[in-house]
C-alpha cells in the first residue's frame, strides 16, 4: 500500500524541482524578460509551499491542549448547572418550590447549554479554520501569479506573423520569431500547469470542503488560461507549416 500511495500522490520535492528547472529554462531562453521574473516568483512560492504544507499537516498540539482545557472547564460548569437543576426539580417535587422557579432554572440551563455548545464547536473547529484560511491565502497568491502569466502572453499574437498590418503608436512589440513565440507560449502553459500543481499540494492531505473548493477554482482558472494559449499555438502551427505540406 505504501508503494501505491507514493505513486498516486504528488511529491512536493519533485514539484519544486520541476519548477526550478522550468525557471532555468525560461531564464536561459528569455534572459531578463518579464516571464523569467514570473517564473522566479513561482519558484519563491514553491519554496514557501513546503513550509505551509508541513504546517497544515502537523497537528497544533498547543491549540488542542488549550481547547481541551477550556472544554473541560465548560464541562465542570455544565455539571454544576445540571446538579442545581436536579436540586430545583427535587424541591419542586417536594412541593417546597414554585413551578415558575423550576422553569426559570431549566431555561437558564438551556441557555448555558447553547452557549457552551457554541463555544465548544468554535474551539473544536479553530485549528481547521486556521489551516483553511492559510490554504485560501496561499491559493489566492497562486491565482494572482496565474493572472500575471496570462497578462504576459496576452500580446503574443501568432496571427500577426502572417498578417503584419500597419503598426500604430501603441502597438505592442512583436519581436519574437515564430519558433521563439511558440517556446514562449509553451513556457506560459507549463507555468500555469505548475501553478495548479502547487495549489493541489495544499489539500492533498487536508480534507476540507472550502479549501478544496478554492483549489478546484484555481485549477479551473489555470485550465481555462492554458486553453487560450493552446489555441494560439494551433494558429501558430498552421502558419509555420508549409502550405504545400498540409493535408
Amino acid at each position: 500500500m505504501s508503494d501505491v500511495a507514493q505513486i498516486t500522490a504528488l511529491d512536493k520535492r519533485l514539484v519544486h524541482d520541476t519548477i526550478l528547472r522550468l525557471s532555468w529554462r525560461v531564464a536561459e531562453r528569455f534572459p531578463g524578460s518579464g516571464l523569467s521574473g514570473v517564473a522566479q516568483g513561482l519558484l519563491s512560492a514553491s519554496e514557501e509551499t513546503d513550509e505551509v504544507v508541513a504546517w497544515i499537516e502537523r497537528p497544533n498540539w498547543l491549540r488542542r491542549i488549550l481547547a481541551s482545557t477550556v472544554i473541560a472547564f465548560f464541562a465542570l460548569i455544565l455539571v454544576g448547572a445540571l446538579g442545581a437543576t436536579a436540586l430545583s426539580i427535587g424541591d419542586w417535587l417536594d412541593s417546597t418550590s414554585e413551578f415558575a422557579e423550576v422553569v426559570m432554572v431549566v431555561e437558564s440551563l438551556t441557555n448555558e447549554l447553547l452557549l457552551i455548545s457554541a463555544a465548544v464547536l468554535y474551539l473544536v473547529t479553530a485549528e481547521r479554520r486556521a489551516k483553511r484560511n492559510r490554504v485560501i491565502h496561499a491559493v489566492n497568491r497562486l491565482r494572482s501569479i496565474a493572472h500575471v502569466i496570462d497578462a504576459h502572453q496576452l500580446t503574443k499574437d501568432p496571427a500577426a506573423i502572417a498578417n503584419a498590418g500597419r503598426r500604430t503608436e501603441h502597438s505592442p512589440a512583436r519581436d519574437l520569431a515564430p519558433g521563439e513565440l511558440a517556446r514562449y507560449l509553451d513556457y506560459c502553459s507549463e507555468l500555469l500547469s505548475m501553478v495548479a500543481k502547487l495549489g493541489f499540494l495544499y489539500v492533498q492531505r487536508f480534507d476540507d470542503s472550502d479549501a478544496n473548493h478554492a483549489v478546484n477554482e484555481l485549477e479551473v482558472l489555470c485550465t481555462g488560461l492554458s486553453r487560450k494559449i493552446w489555441q494560439k499555438l494551433m494558429v501558430l502551427d498552421m502558419h509555420l507549416v508549409d502550405p504545400s505540406q498540409r493535408p
